[in-house]
């Protein structure tokens, strides 16, 4: 039963890609599947957003649009697509290009400040209408640590925020509401400026907190965003938006299909008539690094045309860890030794070998989907996935098929690992 525990497992996860990917359509088909595709193949939406100057910031500099930028390709990319464009556009202008999601939704969630802040009353002072007034306690939206949108404990439809503070941040608010607590005054949240909560603090609160309101789902999941992502250095106003065509569409991702599907029969001639078993089962382990590979893109990976040649060039990048176990293998099966223990020596062999490759290429595509924009991180990502997928499906699924196939008498033959009986009796009488 213990041998059976790996195939089983190969299995299951097999059948699982394959529910992910086709998720019971009848027929296949891109846009039914769950495959998110970039703006190149299905087109979306282009939104243009101009940076406006404040009483504290009077002029937009360069290093204000930096901040700009970072904040607002955070907020995307938690919106639902990893291979938004977003470029500044001349001094003071950003260009979002939005594939495969609401823009409504991205809009609602680049267009609010999302500037927080703790206050407190000021009880000496007060208006001439006798209003309450609130002073900055010191404590804003930037020590946060995270936040994220939960159910009102209270029940109805009412949401709240519940937020982390970082460690300095949660040293200033446990002063705070230490203070507040003793004559059990209100602590002020501010939105943007305005008060949108002044819970009276029943004690000292350090690191966890929660934000009350009159939120909704879709308001407090849209805040919860804006906290993580950071306020906006400055307003932004929306000055244009357009819909964008797809400048490649469906053609081109069946063109790719096709170069896929012609790289796959190649590699897969070349490896049966080079090794012939193992070679064959290399393909078995192939077709398994396909469907796991098409399973993971349907998790919230969007596709760019730049993003499939990635996955196709995995395809050929796949076999590379089998040609060094393989020829390894014949080697060993060269010095004399039996196929039992020339299998297990290829594959104990080859590992450091086939180990740094792989993990010098993810260190190449951690750099370029850091550092690269859209399309380039597409690239990146799925080349990633690819070479962390290649690398099982060489090491684990390729070593348990050879391990089912050794059971049966007639495999146990050199001439099935591609080498030839009259060289190994050259080799025996050599010795």
């Amino acid at each position: 039963m213990k041998g059976l525990t790996i195939p089983l497992l190969i299995a299951c996860i097999l059948g699982l890609s394959a529910y992910w990917f086709w998720a019971g359509d009848e027929s296949f088909d891109f846009k039914k599947n769950n495959l998110k595709l970039g703006l190149d193949l299905i087109g979306g939406a282009q939104l243009e957003f101009e940076a406006q100057p404040t009483e504290t910031v009077t002029q937009i500099k360069q290093e204000v649009m930096d901040g700009l930028l970072k904040v607002i390709e955070t907020r995307i990319n938690s919106s639902g697509t990893s291979e938004a464009n977003v470029q500044q556009v001349g001094s003071k202008r950003i260009l979002v290009e939005i594939p495969g999601v609401d823009p409504e939704l991205v809009k609602r969630r680049l267009l609010k400040t999302a500037k927080l802040e703790f206050k407190e009353l000021d009880l000496k002072n007060k208006t001439k209408d006798k209003e309450q007034v609130w002073i900055s306690t010191g404590v804003t939206g930037a020590d946060l640590q995270r936040a994220s949108a939960t159910p009102d404990q209270g029940g109805g439809t009412n949401w709240t925020i519940l937020f982390e503070l970082k460690e300095k941040g949660a040293e200033k608010f446990g002063v705070l509401t230490e203070r507040l607590a003793k004559n059990q005054l209100p602590l002020g949240i501010f939105l943007d400026d305005k008060l949108i909560s002044a819970p009276r603090v029943q004690s000292q609160i350090k690191a966890n907190g929660q934000i009350t309101g009159d939120f909704s789902l879709e308001t407090a999941k849209d805040l919860a965003v804006q906290l993580n992502a950071g306020a906006l250095p400055v307003p932004i106003n929306l000055i244009s938006e357009r819909t964008v065509g797809a400048t490649l569409g469906q053609d081109s991702i069946y063109k790719s299909l096709k170069a896929a599907i012609i790289g796959f029969i190649i590699v897969a001639i070349f490896m049966i008539s080079i090794y012939r078993l193992p070679g064959f089962l290399a393909t078995l382990a192939l077709l398994a690094y396909t469907l796991i590979s098409l399973g993971l893109f349907t998790r919230g990976i969007t596709l760019t045309l730049a993003g499939i040649a990635g996955f196709i060039l995995s395809i050929g990048m796949a076999v590379d860890a089998n040609v060094l176990i393989f020829e390894r293998i014949k080697e060993e099966l060269k010095q004399g030794k039996s196929v039992f223990s020339s299998v297990e020596e290829g594959f104990k062999k080859a590992f450091p070998s086939i180990f740094d490759s792989n993990l010098n290429t993810l260190i190449v595509c951690v750099i370029l989907g850091f550092l690269g924009t859209g399309l380039v991180k597409g690239f990146a990502i799925t080349l990633a996935i690819g070479v962390i997928i290649s690398f099982f499906s060489a090491i684990v699924i390729t070593h348990e098929l050879m391990k089912v196939f050794l059971l049966m008498p007639i495999f146990r033959k050199a001439f099935w690992y591609g080498v030839k009986e009259e060289n190994l009796n050259v080799i025996k009488k050599s010795n």
